[in-house]
């Protein structure tokens, strides 16, 4: 019967043991699964984040280049090339008089349109405006002027695409007059809109005219009238090559001898005024090629030397600009002969007399690809609206065309993380601003200041919290009693729960017009507080020792609360007298006129403040079961040997959950960089490179919650955001990766105290 039941309990414990074994063995699986199922999915975002991120980066694709005949008549001198947007349809422009449609691949001739020359006169000069207008001149061996808008019309007959050109006349049928004396136009420049349009022409005696053309129509009968209001220039350069004037019509750039240009005042069209001559090539270099940039306000610059600069007006005093040289290019390989520009963005290709074709970027100062075309020299280049390709004629009358796909020609590291000098700007700048109003904007994408502002924000969060977040937990966990601390720390992690977002409108709406009305009160109780916490505990101290007995140990904190809120109260009482004795009465005026250090009310010491009390939970949370987490026999043998509780707590205690604590502090400062809506809410939003207490900011997490809505699709601005999100995840991955490292040295280093 022993035998027996012995049997049964040995079946019965074989059996528990086997159950138990397969549980853990289940567990084990289940968490090994977790484990690779976290690692999986992390690497999943990296990898879509990456994968959205990396055509940034790629160069642009170049389609091997289709060689034809110029299209047209080969006697005539081609003087532009353009055509529309699809890339369908090429333009070549005579600079003595016609055009001609052709196929951009093949060069297949579709149409010829003639430009009608007054019987007894000649073409003697050729210009075209600004690209996005299509409008081109000829300047006449009688003084006249014919303008030419270039068209095209786009149909669907029968469910198919068609694309018409056509030419018209913008300021009417008849040549304007721009030489009352009738002398040939030997240089032309024409700019023409729809608020008027200017007209400069260099005559065969050197004399240089400036005409103010507006067209009006009337309703009623649609006939056209043009009236010209005509100046001339008092003193001309001499040896004038090129004359170009700026899609404003404000400005009039005459370039004139090896390397001289002279810029002049051309808003009153009756009375041009010189502003002043520069030299844009050093001593012994020649200008070779110049061509403004879409927008009007820079130039480009080539020389015989094959050098490539940017030059605009910068403001140098008051109203007063003078012309710059602003970057310069990688060099082509031969002396630089055409540039064109692109139609909407800063970028241009160029031409070399190697027959060498460079395609290049203004502001991210790239160059894109450099492309042997011809063994002769490159004379006339175009490029289409979208900037998808490119039309490129040698000296031997021969077009070469391709297809470019270059999408994202702005992004280079120098433009991201390096100071810009964008136009119309005083002087580099770090700068993020995606969109505007005006069309004529360039987007600037300075990563430098978002993610400045992000480690800003989590500067001041952390300054806030970890003081906070480490003492309290440190004093729960060691000094507080069991039963106070059993209302206190779930009360601070239900703090944890609370959604940023409510603390966001706070911080908007409330703290921040608090702070401001405040600001003397508000930086005293900071200043002043930790000093209110040692002379509270030095008054303690102080205290008889039968009133002391009488508070049960541990609760002690109890009795430092009214004493914060009557020092709070106090302060903030006495902070208005304050600033009506040293600030005027308004201290965020006062600093801002008397220390010239700008006061925004939605500033960083409201969301250090915020912050900090969204970040202080977590990592009191963590720090605090760090410590509690200490064993009992360290402190007690330390104790037991004569250490006092203070000498248990910085020897003892403290190293010991010294890697829970430095977690803790990991975390929150994980948190501090990843939050969105408080800084969303109780910022400006401005992204400016300033560490100041009273000035905003904008932080990678909320440009991407700000702006990712109105970014499209696979465009420059929608994948930069993308990136955001990459340097965010990096930095997060950084910092949590050096964590464990530390909390692991820590760990190996303390645990057997």
């Amino acid at each position: 019967m022993t035998t027996v039941n012995q049997s049964t309990t040995a079946v019965s414990v074989s059996q528990a043991m086997g159950g138990r074994l397969l549980r853990d063995r289940l567990f084990k699986n289940l968490m090994s699964a977790g484990g690779i199922g976290v690692i999986v999915a992390i690497s999943a975002i990296f990898f879509y984040l990456a994968s959205v991120v990396v055509p940034l980066f790629l160069p642009p694709t170049v389609e091997a280049p289709v060689t034809y005949a110029v299209p047209g008549p080969a006697e005539r001198t081609t003087g532009a090339f353009s055509g529309e947007e699809q890339r369908e349809i090429g333009a070549r422009i005579a600079a003595d008089g016609g055009i001609t449609f052709f196929e951009f691949a093949t060069g297949r001739v579709l149409a010829e349109a003639p430009v009608e020359i007054p019987a007894g006169a000649s073409v003697t000069s050729f210009a075209k405006g600004d690209l996005s207008t299509f409008v081109f001149g000829y300047g006449l061996s009688d003084g006249r002027a014919i303008v030419i808008r270039q068209g095209y019309e786009v149909t669907f007959p029968d469910g198919k695409r068609q694309i018409t050109p056509s030419l018209e006349l913008p300021l009417g049928e008849a040549p304007l007059q721009i030489d009352t004396r009738g002398h040939p136009i030997v240089q032309l420049a024409v700019q023409a809109s729809d608020s008027g349009s200017t007209l400069v022409g260099l005559t065969d005696d050197g004399r240089l005219l400036v005409s103010a053309v507006n067209v009006t129509t009337n309703p009623i009968t649609g006939e056209s009238r043009s009236e010209i209001q005509q100046g001339e220039v008092a003193s001309v350069p001499p040896n004038v090559r090129q004359l170009v004037v700026e899609s404003k019509q404000r400005e009039l750039f005459v370039l004139h001898g090896d390397r001289g240009l002279a810029r002049f005042d051309i808003r009153d069209k009756t009375q041009p005024r010189l502003l002043e001559t520069v030299q844009l090539a050093p001593e012994g270099h020649r200008v070779t090629a110049l061509a403004m940039l879409s927008g009007g306000y820079s130039l480009i610059v080539g020389t015989d030397q094959g050098h490539l600069a940017q030059w605009f007006p910068v403001r140098v005093e008051g109203t007063r600009f003078a012309l710059q040289r602003i970057r310069e290019f990688k060099p082509m390989p031969a002396a630089v002969t055409t540039i064109a520009p692109e139609f909407f963005r800063k970028g241009f290709i160029v031409g070399d007399s190697a027959g060498n074709l460079g395609s290049y970027f203004a502001t991210s100062n790239r160059l894109l690809f450099l492309r042997k075309l011809s063994e002769q020299p490159l004379t006339v280049l175009g490029v289409p609206p979208r900037g998808n390709g490119f039309l490129a004629q040698d000296a031997g009358g021969r077009v070469h065309a391709a297809a470019v796909e270059n999408h994202y020609p702005e992004v280079s590291w120098h433009a991201m993380w390096e100071k810009v000098w964008y136009e119309a700007y005083d002087a580099p700048d770090y700068v993020w601003q995606s969109s505007a109003a005006n069309s004529d904007f360039e987007p600037k994408f300075s990563l430098a200041p978002l993610t400045f502002g992000t480690v800003k924000a989590a500067t001041y969060a952390m300054l806030v919290a970890v003081p906070l977040a480490l003492l309290g937990a440190i004093f729960t966990a060691y000094f507080m009693s069991p039963a106070m601390r059993q209302v206190v720390k779930p009360t601070i992690e239900i703090m944890e729960a609370l959604p940023t977002v409510i603390l966001g409108f706070l911080a908007g709406l409330w703290l921040a017009p608090f702070v401001e009305n405040n600001m003397a009160g508000v930086l005293l109780a900071i200043l002043l507080l930790p000093a209110v916490f040692i002379a509270a505990a030095y008054a303690w101290h102080l205290t008889p020792q039968s009133l002391r007995m009488r508070v049960p140990p541990g609760w002690e904190a109890a009795l430092l609360i009214p004493v914060i809120v009557a020092f709070i109260w106090l302060i903030m009482q006495l902070g208005h007298p304050i600033e009506a004795a040293f600030f005027g009465g308004d201290m965020p005026n006062w600093v801002s006129n008397e220390l010239g250090i700008k006061y925004e009310q939605r500033n960083s010491l409201v969301v250090g403040i915020a912050m900090g009390f969204a970040v202080t939970p977590t990592i009191f949370s963590i720090a605090e079961d760090a410590v509690f987490s200490v064993p009992k026999h360290l402190t007690g043998g330390s104790l037991a040997l004569g250490a006092t509780p203070w000498q248990t707590l910085t020897r003892v205690v403290l190293l010991t959950a010294s890697p829970g604590i430095f977690s803790a502090v990991m975390i929150g400062l994980g948190r501090a960089v990843g939050e969105t809506m408080i800084v969303l809410m109780a910022t400006g939003n401005t992204a400016v490179m300033d560490f100041s207490l009273f000035t905003g900011f904008r932080t990678l997490s909320a440009n991407i919650g700000v702006e990712m809505p109105e970014a499209g699709v696979g465009e420059t601005h929608y994948r930069l955001l993308f990136l955001s999100a990459l340097v965010l995840f990096a930095f997060t991955f950084a910092v949590n990766t050096i964590a464990e490292l530390v909390r692991q040295r820590l760990r190996e280093k303390y645990q057997t105290i």
